[in-house]
């Protein structure tokens, strides 16, 4: 996988009395970091220096990482430990519960101590934490623990800076009743509980990655003391029980294979690179894989043709010109093969701007090839993907993004597939989860973002300007009046333009925050109304006050008339699939003029098809008087 990090393995032998250099090492590093110039003074000596040593060390595994440009001998920017279940007794939340409360926390929790794991100590120097080391350092020791069998994984967790709310995005939880002051680290301290089962939350895809990487390049890694080179930098070896898995698949890779919903990131592997190849073997050696779609041969000839259509090349040429694309490689070598977890295939493509530029060849005359490249180096945002999924998906088929935020709290149910392009099988499945699915089936190489527990009060500053980079542009579909409010006065704020389909007369809104940064929120219909007014509210007042965002005195008959019916008769908001697919398709289309600098405005238009497929809308008489006036044939 590509990361700016180097990071370093090792298991600390189990005899208390052994303290190898590299344990000093990162005993140092992780006391000076928690001293914090003084604001935990137990982290400091007499002497000047930074002790932390622990006997939580003796036979856990400690990861450190180092900036990739500074190599092998550069000095660690952050660390994060984790331990095994040969050290239960020895785990921190243990100590700070105390045996019996630890005790009775797995027993509620229905989980044996021999299953459970636990990671401690994450440290992330200053001037790495803007770089995002936190979250792949963390993402790695869950990796860690999920390849060596966890059925789940427990810690302590700082609270004064957020440290709780980061874990969480991991998918852990506070385990109620154990927050209290630690004097020690000077703030409240809580319990989190993450289940392996449960996949790791927003950073499901990027666990998985480290997976890979633990597995290959790490889990052979070992102490005691001096490094051994690899291609990753130091390494170590360490001496372990059972098989090591040399040539046999990891051990809980198997377990792709089923239905997960929490799966959504294709694994990319290319044949060309020796790791890959290897990984791409023990994947298939699984089972896991349930079809293999191999179609390289005809993509290739669609890229010879692609480069220049106004030439038919005879099958010889063909040939010929297939053989220097392929630059002496094999055809199952060439290219990338796309390992979907979620549905057992395993997909050869061509490399990313060759597959590219095949799959929107027939754009050409609408969106050209300049146009092509300046969408791909833009970033959507889409929140809501229940009508927002067919925005997301035309968006994604068209090219008009080559990279995306999704978010939606909710997931797919049976009364949602009248509208939402999904399968019985999904049903249960988070929303941002299948989106992100379907557009990866139609391009691999998209760079998709998920917030599956929606855009909350935590996440607005992530989701508009964290992770891989800042939107360009957003799609606003969700039916929560706080989230519609707050997602505009960000985007206001930050210069994001806002597009909206209203899924009712083909209204489509849009919101130029680019150019007019004072423009009042849903074009004033609001008033001074702010997202915190909308918390609370009645069913009544929500749908009066999504009417207001609307113009109650413009939607159409049918849903005017069903608003009354809402929770009596009917039990939601009347939408149909129709009108979800021209939403799309308008959304798109003012997604794309934006981007490209064309013509689109702020305003509110309405693409009604009862009235534009009406009988006083014919026009096939003017075809009929055009074709009367032809010459006739000689």
């Amino acid at each position: 996988m590509d990361s700016p990090w180097i990071f370093t393995a090792f298991r600390a032998p189990a005899d208390p009395g052994a303290a190898p250099e590299a344990l000093q090492e990162v005993r140092h590093l992780r006391a000076r970091i928690l001293f914090d110039q003084g604001r935990r003074p137990a982290f400091g000596s007499h002497a000047g220096d930074h002790p932390d040593a622990q006997p939580q060390d003796h036979g856990a595994w400690h990861f450190a990482a180092r900036r990739g440009h500074d190599g092998v001998h550069g000095p660690p920017l952050g660390y994060v430990r984790l331990l095994t279940p040969a050290s239960a007794s020895l785990y921190q939340s243990r100590e700070f519960l105390g045996g019996d409360r630890y005790d009775e926390v797995l027993r509620t929790e229905g989980l044996a101590p021999g299953t459970v794991f636990e990671h401690s100590r994450l440290v992330v120097e200053h001037r790495a934490r803007k770089l995002g080391l936190g979250l792949h350092l963390n993402a790695l020791a869950v990796a860690a623990a999920h390849e060596l069998g966890a059925a789940a994984m427990i810690g302590t967790s700082g609270t004064a800076e957020g440290q709780d709310r980061f874990h969480a995005r991991f998918g852990f939880h506070p385990v109620p009743g154990t927050r209290r002051y630690a004097e020690q680290y000077t703030e409240d301290v809580v319990i989190l509980l993450h289940r392996s089962a449960e996949g790791a939350g927003e950073h499901t895809a990027l666990v998985d990655d480290y997976r890979l990487l633990f597995r290959y390049d790490l889990m052979d890694q070992g102490c005691p003391a001096e490094p051994a080179r690899t291609g990753q930098g130091p390494s170590f070896t360490v001496p372990r029980r059972g098989p090591v898995w040399r040539d046999a698949p990891p051990r809980r890779l198997t377990a792709i294979g089923p239905a997960d919903p929490h799966r959504w990131k294709p694994v990319l592997f290319e044949p060309a690179r020796h790791d890959d190849r290897v990984a791409m073997g023990s994947l298939l050696d699984t089972g896991a894989v349930r079809e293999v779609a191999d179609t390289i041969e005809d993509q290739l000839e669609e890229l010879i043709r692609a480069r220049d259509p106004g030439h038919v090349p005879d099958p010889d040429a063909l040939a010929a010109a297939r053989r220097d694309q392929l630059a002496g490689a094999r055809p199952w070598e060439y290219g990338t093969w796309a390992w979907y977890p979620w549905s057992g295939r395993l997909v050869h493509v061509l490399p990313r701007e060759e597959f590219r530029l095949v799959r929107t060849d027939r754009n050409r005359g609408k969106i050209d090839r300049p146009e092509q490249r300046r969408l791909l180096d833009k970033r959507i945002g889409v929140i809501g993907l229940s009508v927002g999924n067919s925005a997301a998906l035309t968006l994604a088929q068209e090219g008009v993004a080559g990279a995306f935020k999704l978010a939606d709290f909710d997931t797919l149910s049976v009364s949602n597939l009248n509208r939402l392009r999904a399968g019985l099988h999904q049903i249960g499945v988070n929303k941002a989860v299948i989106a992100a699915r379907q557009m990866f089936e139609i391009d691999p190489y998209l760079d998709i973002e998920i917030f599956p527990a929606g855009l909350t009060e935590d996440t607005v500053k992530e989701f508009f300007l964290g992770g891989h980079g800042p939107i360009d542009l957003l799609v606003e579909e969700c039916d929560t009046p706080w989230v519609k409010l707050a997602a505009r006065e960000a985007a206001r704020d930050l210069g994001v333009p806002v597009v909206m389909d209203a899924n009712d007369r083909g209204l489509l809104d849009v919101e130029r925050f680019d150019r007019e940064p004072h423009r009042p929120l849903l074009h004033g219909r609001l008033g001074r109304l702010g997202p915190d007014d909308c918390l609370n509210l009645t069913f009544d007042e929500r749908v009066e006050l999504i009417l207001a965002m609307v113009d109650a005195d413009r939607i159409s008959p049918a849903l005017a008339a069903s608003i009354p019916k809402i929770g009596r008769t009917l039990s939601s908001w009347p939408q149909l699939a129709s009108g979800v697919a021209l939403g799309g398709a308008l959304v798109t289309e003012a997604a794309r003029r934006i981007l490209l600098g064309g013509p689109c405005a702020s305003g509110r238009f309405y693409v009604d098809l009862e009235k534009l497929i009406a009988p006083d809308r014919d026009v096939s008489g003017d075809a009929a008087q055009a074709a009367v006036s032809l010459p006739s044939a000689p």
